[in-house]
């Protein structure tokens, strides 16, 4: 169903809202969801309005068509955008606020990936918590074939989750890996047959809407400072996080709902 709020500024990101779920559809099948300037502009505001939003508890990205999930920057723009210093530097700082927006939002993410997911389409998916594909997927960083800079921040997204040897091997390689091996190296979560991708995805939505939805974000907000430099460890929000959960009426309905053997119903209060 879709809400006039979620409403995209670009018909190549769509937008709908079900049940807990948003989602935010790249649409550029005609470019294999190529990521243009207006794509990466139309997510920011996505996401700013679903941070508030108590009915948003999941966020899955995903690509239109079954080709592609992103196949990297639209690079048809790259004469206007990334001829000039000036250019480079807007394009490259547009995109860090949107795969840095993506990685700090506080709730729950999910890349649902199909077909290619090469170069900004990776950064989009290790953006995420969680990365799930069908069989035939594809997956590369060509960055070393093209010359391009690659952020420090995307670097140590690839780095923190796949670690420095695979991460290594895929960068300098800029070799294509398939589904299996992304799932082996841990650069995706969990895999499925085509036709099987849309169950997957829905015990994860699923899961989202009848998970305490405090527990899950203090899980996420506490796995962020587990991989911070020590010197840098907030315990104290740590501390805080944990509190918040077992002070809540969510602990209260958990524990109720237990003892009384049904399903219990959270609130995110």
């Amino acid at each position: 169903m879709t809400h006039p709020e979620y409403q995209s500024i670009t018909e190549r990101v769509q937008t709908w809202l079900a049940g807990s779920t948003l989602h935010i559809r790249f649409n550029n099948p005609a470019k294999h969801n190529a990521l243009s300037v207006d794509m990466w502009e139309a997510v920011p505001p996505l996401l700013a309005l679903a941070r508030d939003d108590d009915r948003v508890r999941l966020v899955v990205f995903s690509g239109a068509g079954e080709k592609a999930f992103v196949s990297g920057a639209d690079i048809s723009q790259f004469e206007d955008m990334r001829a000039a210093k000036e250019a480079v530097a807007r394009y490259e700082a547009m995109a860090e606020l949107t795969l840095t927006g993506i990685f700090d939002f506080p709730k729950p993410t999910l890349a649902c990936i199909r077909g290619y997911c090469i170069g900004g389409g990776v950064n989009v998916a290790i953006a995420c918590d969680i990365r799930i594909a069908s069989t035939d997927s594809v997956f590369a960083i060509p960055a070393a074939r093209l010359g391009l800079g690659y952020r420090y921040s995307a670097m140590k997204n690839l780095v923190d989750l796949v670690g420095p040897g695979a991460a290594k091997d895929l960068f300098f390689s800029a070799r294509r890996i398939d589904a299996v091996e992304a799932k082996t190296m841990g650069l995706v979560t969990r895999v499925a047959a085509p036709d099987g991708l849309e169950s997957l995805l829905a015990e994860y939505t699923t899961a989202m809407a009848d998970n305490a939805p405090l527990t899950v974000m203090a899980g996420k907000a506490i796995t962020r400072e587990i991989l911070k430099p020590s010197t840098d460890l907030d315990m104290a929000l740590c501390t805080s996080l944990i509190r918040g959960c077992f002070e809540s009426a969510d602990y209260t309905e958990g524990r109720t709902a237990f003892m009384e053997k049904r399903k219990p119903v959270f609130t995110g209060r």
